[in-house]
């Protein structure tokens, strides 16, 4: 299949899209030497910076949640790649004289390698930041390895727990506390009926017959666990989904939760909202408070058809983190 995108010079795309952005919601964000997005308002410096990296291609991830409350910065890799780690150091030195800072990684092989580089590198030269790293899939199994797990979507509400302790004033310890316990009671799940083709050379990342999804695959279209398997009903596939998640984060009666369907760029709202309502439906049976509820694209891999199924447990220090003000281009809390 030929693929039909709008684009110019396919070792531009990052560079164009970048520019684009930042043009678009130059009232929040700037670009800084080409692939570091920042808060066009910065916060003041007696507070911790938030940073993360990850490759284009996903948006409005990574950069679309650089904002008040949020991200401080977004480091800029090509599609679907790790930004190199001088890139990375690069932005860590522009807060070095802040109060600290949380350096977000998602759990892929060049994303840790590129941001242990630089932070090892940034700490020689006395920059106080200390690392945190999402790996909240659990399609490997429960009791899976750390380096079988995924960083999917997830990075995006703990950017929103975590940036919001930020903005609050608290320590790097007590931001990193924070979202160290966000982070140990989030998980998600993703599923797939076609993978994405990637924008610079047409081709398909994986491929999967049209009669077949696949729970567990992962957002580049790494294989899952269980391998394909026919497609099912959309009430199908939201149960056998919530009811793998709801014990990843040991959810009970009268807990309060957040659950989110991140659509993966090629899924309509229509197939995301019917997709929520039978898990919400779940969570509610089993006597789960649902405080917070999102149905939309946060993280994507381009015309990828499928969805990442969200959920996190919240007390009541997180509840207050998540429905605090925010004003990024993509999450926008009053």
């Amino acid at each position: 299949m030929v693929m039909k995108k709008f684009l110019n010079n396919s070792n531009d795309i990052t560079t164009e899209l970048l520019q684009g952005y930042t043009l678009a919601y130059s009232d929040r964000v700037k670009l800084i030497s080409d692939r570091i997005v920042v808060r066009s308002n910065p916060k003041s410096k007696d507070k911790v910076a938030l940073i993360t990296l990850g490759g284009a291609g996903h948006e409005p991830a990574l950069s679309g949640f650089v904002g008040e409350g949020l991200l401080d910065a977004s480091v800029v890799g090509d599609i679907f790649a790790a930004p190199g780690a001088p890139r990375v150091i690069e932005a860590l030195r522009l807060f070095k004289d802040y109060a600290g800072i949380v350096l977000v990684i998602l759990n892929h092989a060049g994303d840790v390698l590129n941001g242990d580089m630089a932070l090892e590198a940034a700490v020689k030269e006395g920059i106080n930041v200390k690392k945190i790293l999402t790996a909240e899939d659990i399609a490997a199994g429960l009791g899976a390895l750390l380096d079988d797990r995924r960083g999917l979507g997830g990075c995006v509400p703990l950017f929103k727990v975590a940036g919001a302790a930020a903005e609050e004033g608290k320590s790097l310890e007590q931001v990193l506390a924070v979202a160290e316990k966000f982070n140990s009671s989030m998980a998600t799940l993703a599923v797939t009926m076609k993978t994405a083709t990637h924008p610079q050379s047409g081709q398909y990342i994986s491929e999967l017959a049209d009669d077949e999804m696949m729970i567990g695959m992962g957002q580049h279209g790494e294989g899952g666990s269980r391998g394909p398997q026919k497609i099912l009903t959309a009430d199908q596939t939201a149960e056998e989904m919530i009811n793998r998640l709801i014990p990843a984060v040991k959810l009970q009666k009268n807990d309060k939760a957040v659950l989110i369907i991140n659509g993966s760029g090629a899924t309509t709202l229509m197939e995301m909202y019917i997709v929520f309502r039978k898990a919400h439906q779940v969570l509610t049976n089993a006597e789960i408070d649902v405080v917070l509820g999102r149905c939309e694209e946060i993280l994507t891999v381009q015309e990828a058809a499928g969805f990442q199924m969200f959920l996190a447990k919240l007390d009541n220090e997180t509840q207050k983190y998540i429905n605090a003000p925010s004003n990024a281009p993509y999450w926008v809390t009053r």
